[in-house]
Formats: structure tokens, C-alpha cells, sequence
């Protein structure tokens, strides 16, 4: 089993990023997700035994508006996976994705508080979710339960791709609610 959960990323307007910190947060979520895939599957076809790959990525489906880079990367983490899951099944390597939604952990800290607020509403059960919710997941998609499951995404988010309006800076004033 391989659990590719290591990322990172910072809150920033897209028109802000710079050459290096754009391309950290794609050589650390994008690039080496993918080192780390391809060298578990080249032990596992040497060794011929089966594997799994569980890759988390993040809640894209909507965009994430003042962490694009972190998006981009976790997109095509996603699609990755979906393309090597058809590759790699005859090597009966299954590769999945699960994407969290808005999760209190210790990243919590990196974003602003005017960011931090709009979280409890992002989602119809009005909370965040927690690391148990997303190992909970990992757990079921690397176990024996999920043997006929490749090439997909498990979100996990409360509904938020359904609901949400997070912004990790904190939305713009232009985005806010206005009375009419």
C-alpha cells in the first residue's frame, strides 16, 4: 500500500504568484506524488504482487479560488491517477484518490481568520471534517472491500462540491453578498 498524503500549498490570489512558489507547490503535490507512484509500482511488477495507491488530493471539482496552484496540481494528480489505474491493472495495481473537503488540521493555521469563517457554512452539514474522516476513507479504498474499485475519487466533504463557498484568503469584497 501506498498513501501519497504529503502537499502543501499557501493562500494566494493567482495574480500574485511567483515563478518559485508556484513551482513548489506543483514539484511537492504534483511531481512528487508521482515519484513516489511509479516507484512503488515498479517494485510491485518486479516483485509481481499486487498493490494499491491512495492518493489524497482535494476537493477541485469547483475550482479553488486563492489557492489555484494547489488545484491545478491535485487536478492532475486526479487524472494521473485515472490513467495509470488502465495501466497498471494488468499488474493488478489499483490506484484511487480520495479528496477531502474542508478538514480541521493543523494546516488550519496558514489561512487567515477572514478566510477560516466562511468554513463552517461551506457545506449542507454546516461543519468541517476531520482526519479521521479522511483516514477512514483511505482505509476503506485500501482494504479488501474495495478490490473492484480503480481509477477513482472518493470525496469526501459533506456536500461541499454541491454547496460551498470557501475562500481560503478570505473572499473578496467583490464576491460578497450584496442588499439589494
Amino acid at each position: 500500500l501506498l498513501v501519497n498524503n504529503a502537499g502543501g500549498q499557501f493562500p494566494q490570489m493567482a495574480l500574485d504568484f511567483k515563478v518559485k512558489g508556484w513551482n513548489a507547490v506543483i514539484d511537492t503535490n504534483l511531481n512528487g506524488t508521482w515519484y513516489m507512484m511509479q516507484s512503488a509500482a515498479r517494485q510491485w511488477v518486479d516483485r509481481k504482487t499486487p498493490g494499491s495507491i491512495v492518493n489524497i488530493i482535494a476537493d477541485i471539482w469547483r475550482g479553488m479560488p486563492g489557492i489555484a496552484h494547489t488545484c491545478a496540481a491535485r487536478a492532475g494528480v486526479a487524472y494521473l491517477s485515472k490513467s495509470v489505474a488502465v495501466e497498471w491493472a494488468p499488474h493488478r495495481i489499483r490506484v484511487n484518490c480520495v479528496a477531502p473537503g474542508v478538514c480541521e488540521t493543523s494546516g488550519f493555521v496558514q489561512y487567515p481568520p477572514e478566510g477560516l469563517k466562511t468554513y463552517p457554512g461551506a457545506n449542507p452539514m454546516l461543519r468541517v471534517g476531520d482526519a479521521h474522516d479522511i483516514a477512514e476513507a483511505v482505509v476503506y479504498l485500501a482494504s479488501p472491500g474495495a478490490k473492484f474499485i480503480t481509477g477513482e475519487v472518493l470525496t469526501v466533504d459533506g456536500g461541499e462540491q454541491l454547496w460551498g463557498d470557501p475562500w481560503p484568503p478570505g473572499r473578496p469584497d467583490y464576491f460578497e453578498p450584496k442588499n439589494t
